[in-house]
């Protein structure tokens, strides 16, 4: 079922293949997962990593969810090739390259300059106000100020200390970001004195952005979650059973799931009957183990 093989026959086929490390190299039958190729040997894990620190374990499928979208974008775009040219060809996706290129800033900036790329932590944030911070009732958020010294007002404004504007430490970015660590402290010590619920309604009220740190379980109740489309209700036995649905939505070619994953062997009976098999040839094929 190679692809050289099935384009002999059928010329326009398009083939997605994902590979650990490429379909053409000398570790394509090297072991990968992608805790392996994706998540460890990419530098995904280290650069995750503070310095002294555990390496975080890796989620379910982290790697296989990015490069199974990759692959169906570039067959998409091979399947438009064809509709230009008439012929099909081989895609290819190995799960090393997805992981180089997630974290290719990273990547391009050690290669560009030479020098290792260190992993910090919220302490020595490159921008100390585009980090986390936990409230008083022990919930964290994540503060969103990218144009640091666009929002550093309004976050002053917020916390009711308009005396950090005139801090020489804390000026602009560039002496923000030299004294990290301090500033840091300093809205440690601001933000635990209140509960998130205060917090984000002064961050609201001042154009503060911001994120809450969800644990997963809490990923399900969240209102803006649910409202963005998260999870959908599909057809079970026993009625319906809440999953999370796909991240793509389509205005005109609206989907909608149909049923859950079938069980093994489900259908084998069905698809039997319609490739023009009757009873009397099922019947043997089930008695000797051939299908379940």
């Amino acid at each position: 079922m190679d692809y050289e093989t099935l384009h002999a026959r059928f010329p326009r086929l398009v083939y997605g293949q994902v590979t650990g490390y490429g379909p053409e190299t000398t570790s394509r039958d090297t072991a990968a997962y992608d805790i392996g190729a994706f998540w460890a040997q990419a530098g995904v894990a280290m650069s995750l990593t503070p310095p002294g620190a555990a390496i975080p374990q890796q989620r379910g499928g982290m790697g296989d969810h990015m490069t199974g979208q990759a692959c169906a974008g570039a067959v998409c775009a091979a399947l438009w090739n064809r509709e230009k040219t008439g012929d099909g060809q081989l895609v290819s996706v190995p799960l090393v390259r997805v992981g180089v290129y997630m974290i290719g800033w990273d990547v391009m900036l050690s290669t560009r300059i030479g020098m290792p790329i260190a992993p910090y932590d919220r302490e020595h944030a490159v921008n100390p106000i585009l980090t986390c911070y936990r409230a008083g009732d022990a919930k964290w958020f994540w503060l969103l100020l990218l144009q640091a010294d666009r929002h550093w007002p309004d976050l002053c404004r917020a916390l009711s200390r308009e005396d950090l504007l005139t801090n020489e430490r804390f000026s602009n970015i560039e002496a923000r970001r030299a004294n990290g660590p301090q500033l840091v402290e300093e809205l440690d010590t601001v933000f635990a004195a209140k509960p998130m619920a205060e917090l984000a309604a002064a961050f609201n009220e001042h154009d503060v952005w911001w994120a809450p740190v969800n644990h997963i379980h809490e990923v399900a109740t969240d209102e803006m979650v649910r409202e963005s489309g998260a999870f959908v209700q599909v057809p079970g036995p026993d009625g319906p059973i809440e999953m999370v649905a796909t991240p793509a939505d389509f205005s005109v070619t609206r989907w909608e799931p149909t049923g859950i994953a079938p069980e093994l062997g489900q259908h084998t009976e069905e698809v039997l009957l319609e490739l023009g098999y009757d009873w009397e040839q099922i019947i043997p094929l089930k008695e000797r183990g051939v299908i379940p």
